[in-house]
């Protein structure tokens, strides 16, 4: 009996800590890779000690975001039931109880922001203010037509400052605004997958009932050639040339193009882009040309030569 009553607690406890390590979306976790941006295009990746402060900053954006996600699941958990695929989430699904799942939010938040202030103070001060942003937007902003897609747009340039902060380079105006601009990309095209292939969709988000096919489509079509262009612009910019010591990085410039076409394709003939990092780590195409885009930069910078 007293073995039996410990394999129960244990599997209690191992069910327990399972649902919250899936309400963190490990999966999401990718996006926050956008910090080692900085350290890429300063060409410190050789540099030991930048390169683990980088992949601390990566690991304390996974716990901040993962924080959030819980908190976000708890607040939306009668919503998400009605939902066909987020009704499977551990605390949709009751799975994972609000008291364990409260707890791990609040220790996940503290621990992440009381270990980024110790690893560099603004580099704290722009965690915290990704996880303010990200609970405003959980509690509030994520129903308003347009502020929405650009919340998420700019936590992904909150990575991106994080990033640069805590290896102590200059913040690139070129690196914000390409991440705000194809960050709005993508979360336009969620949109749209979300308002096209949900049943009832202004029901589960209702920034959606603002939304029309028509009108995201016009706002993709702004944002897709913006993108390109400011890509464009950034690979032959003298600026950047001098610092990342190649004339050639506009030879990359293809591998933006068909990544973004792709990415167009899978959203308007598959039905894809719901969620970004599910469709990067899916479709074989498209991992392969972030792949090979990212290889060629860093073989043009290490081949090129001058200031790092």
């Amino acid at each position: 009996m007293v073995a039996r009553t410990a394999v129960d607690v244990w599997t209690s406890r191992a069910s327990t800590l399972a649902g919250i390590v899936v309400s963190m979306r490990p999966r999401q976790w990718i996006k926050n890779l956008v910090v080692f941006a900085a350290l890429i295009f300063a060409k410190k990746w050789m540099d030991l000690p930048l390169a683990g402060r980088a992949a601390a900053a990566f690991g304390l954006f996974c716990l901040a975001s993962g924080s959030v996600y819980i908190i976000n699941d708890l607040f939306d958990a009668d919503r998400d039931r009605k939902h066909p695929l987020k009704a499977r989430r551990p605390i949709a699904s009751k799975a994972l109880g609000t008291l364990p799942a409260v707890t791990a939010a609040i220790l996940l938040l503290t621990l992440s922001l009381m270990a980024g202030f110790a690893l560099f103070p603004a580099f704290g001060a722009v965690l915290l203010a990704y996880v303010a942003l990200n609970l405003v937007y959980s509690f509030w902003l994520k129903e308003v037509v347009i502020i929405d897609v650009m919340v998420i747009a700019s936590g992904f340039v909150l990575r991106a400052v994080g990033g640069a902060l805590v290896i102590n380079v200059p913040i690139s105006h070129w690196l914000v605004m390409c991440t705000i601009l194809l960050s709005l990309f993508l979360a336009l095209c969620k949109r749209r997958q979300e308002l096209a292939s949900l049943d009832n969709a202004r029901v589960h988000r209702v920034s959606l009932q603002d939304y029309s096919l028509d009108f995201i489509d016009q706002m993709i079509n702004v944002v897709t050639p913006s993108t390109l262009v400011a890509y464009i612009l950034y690979s032959v910019s003298p600026e950047v040339e001098t610092k990342l010591g190649t004339r050639h990085l506009y030879l990359t410039v293809p591998f933006v193009l068909y990544g973004i076409f792709r990415y167009l394709y899978l959203v308007h003939r598959k039905g894809g882009g719901g969620s970004p990092t599910q469709t990067l780590l899916t479709d074989l195409p498209l991992l392969a040309c972030v792949g090979l885009w990212a290889l060629t930069v860093i073989v043009l910078m290490s081949l090129g030569g001058g200031p790092a």
